[in-house]
Order: C-alpha cells, then sequence, then structure tokens
C-alpha cells in the first residue's frame, strides 16, 4: 500500500488558528505492507517525495500491476497547475515518471490489461471555463494509450448528472477489477450540504460517496451497469470527523480468489478503511443477478 502523508503542521498549530486553514510543510508518499491485506506494517520512513522549483507536491498514489511491473498513478501540484502522472517503480525505491498531463487532470487510474490493443486509463479532467460558470461540475473520462506514455482518444465515460447521488463532480476511484460480467470499478461522487461539515478549515461543505459501476469487457469505455444508490455513505465518527469531514474516497480494490472483494477507502481524509463483499453481491448491486 501506497499512501499520501502531510507533515509539518501540530494539533497545537490547528488549534490557535481557531479551525482556519493551517497550510502543512510537505507531502510525502509513505508504504505499508501486509500479508493477509488486513494487518499493515507501516515503513518508518517515506518512500517518494518531489519538491523543487516547479513541482511542490505529489500525492493520492494508485496502483495497478502491468505486465509484472508496478505502475503509480498520482497527482503533482506544480507552478503551473495540477498534474496527473505515471510512474512505474520495480522496487519502491525509485520511481520512474514515464507520463505527465497538462493541467488540469488527476485521479487516473490504470486498467491491468490492455483492451483492443491499447492501455486504458480512467481519468478526471477538470474543466471550469467551459461548463458556462458551473462549478466543480467534472465527469469520469477515459483516454488510451499505445505505450502508457503517449495518451489521446479521449472519450467521456460517466456524466456527473447521470449520477442520482451526485450534484458535483464525480471521478474514478480504485483500479478496475475484472469480471466475466465486465470491469468492476469504484467511484467517487460528491454532493453539497448547506451545512457546515466538520474540518480543519472553514467552509467544508461536500460530502463525499463511493459508488460502483460495471464497464464493458470489450470497451471498457462504455458504462455497462451502475448501482443507483451509493456502496459506501459516511456514517462512523471516524468517516465525518477528520481533516475533512464525511468524505469517503475508495483507492483501491483486490478480488480475491474465494470471491471476496476488499475496497480500501479513505475515511475523512484522515484514515485508511477496508470494507469486505462477495462478488456475487456486487455485481447484483449493478444488475447481475
Amino acid at each position: 500500500m501506497l499512501f499520501r502523508n502531510d507533515y509539518g503542521t501540530t494539533e497545537a498549530d490547528f488549534l490557535a488558528a481557531g479551525k482556519h486553514y493551517v497550510p502543512f510543510k510537505g507531502t510525502n508518499i509513505g508504504m505499508a505492507e501486509s500479508r493477509d491485506g488486513i494487518n499493515w506494517e507501516v515503513h518508518d520512513k517515506p518512500v517518494w517525495e518531489i519538491c523543487d522549483e516547479e513541482i511542490s507536491r505529489i500525492y493520492d498514489p494508485r496502483l495497478t500491476v502491468i505486465d509484472g511491473k508496478m505502475h503509480v498513478c498520482f497527482a503533482m501540484d506544480t507552478r503551473h497547475g495540477l498534474r496527473g502522472g505515471i510512474a512505474v517503480t520495480e522496487d519502491f525505491s525509485k520511481f520512474e515518471i514515464i507520463s505527465l498531463s497538462v493541467p488540469d487532470n488527476r485521479n487516473m487510474v490504470l486498467f491491468p490489461e490492455k483492451a483492443d490493443g491499447k492501455y486504458l486509463r480512467l481519468e478526471r479532467p477538470m474543466p471550469v471555463y467551459s461548463r458556462y460558470g458551473a462549478a466543480e461540475q467534472f465527469d469520469l473520462w477515459a483516454s488510451s494509450s499505445p505505450d502508457l506514455r503517449y495518451w489521446g482518444e479521449s472519450t467521456p465515460v460517466l456524466d456527473a448528472a447521470d449520477v442520482q447521488f451526485c450534484d458535483a463532480k464525480i471521478g474514478p476511484g480504485a483500479p478496475p477489477v475484472k469480471t466475466p460480467y465486465g470491469w468492476l470499478t469504484t467511484f467517487h461522487a460528491v454532493k453539497y450540504s448547506s451545512e457546515e461539515l466538520y474540518s480543519w478549515h472553514l467552509d467544508w461543505h461536500k460530502i463525499y460517496y463511493a459508488g460502483l459501476m460495471l464497464l464493458d469487457l470489450d470497451n471498457p469505455t462504455k458504462v455497462k451497469a451502475i448501482c443507483e444508490t451509493p456502496l459506501i455513505v459516511p456514517e462512523k465518527k471516524y468517516e465525518t470527523e477528520g481533516f475533512r469531514g464525511k468524505v469517503i474516497f475508495p483507492g483501491g480494490m483486490i478480488l480475491e480468489d474465494s470471491g471476496e472483494v476488499k475496497i480500501y477507502y479513505g475515511a475523512a481524509d484522515t484514515v485508511e478503511c477496508l470494507a469486505t463483499a462477495d462478488i456475487h453481491d456486487l455485481l447484483a448491486l449493478c444488475g447481475n443477478k
């Protein structure tokens, strides 16, 4: 497991600011390992960090194994805007960045195998001026590549307006897993709240849900079925209170040989959680009885 770690701000800094935003000093990528997917040992040192005149931080890693190599999708804050990237690593001691998008694009996840002879990724571009003033009405897209370096043939996959439990933005969650019925994948969906929610900065009004959908096996840019209600909603205290309250963000999903699906998700931008389900139950939520 790779995880984002913001550091340099203490609880005393937060309390002294009276819940105003307190900027952290930096962000690095940490690593944890597990033999059973439940009990994790966290490395005592970060495995990746970039900070220079152009790049202020990298964060939000998503892991996919392709052809025996670990590929890491990530977000990067730069002097010229937010960029999405892909890196390759063999031992987590060195990361080779092989692709970077133009601003603004993020939440990228890779499919573990090719579709129609090409690599495929899900992503969430962030148009603002071209959406006629609609704040954060962002949709879920897909792009393809012959070599994981150069990306194109971009196409919309799912519109935020078509998700019943969303009135803002949506985007990819965990990298998709393959089933006989299609590619099963999670996504995140955001709904605005009239009340100010728990956060360590003022004016936080967004509720994040985890959604679930099934993409066509041969053409993964086509939504085959979607669960009409949220898969996971923020209810527990560790999901409603933290860095940003009422946030559920799925980042990893493993399909075991037993049929159990492990869904890893961030809660309140503070802790990493695990939910389990049977693959047949998840497919049934998407209409496969």
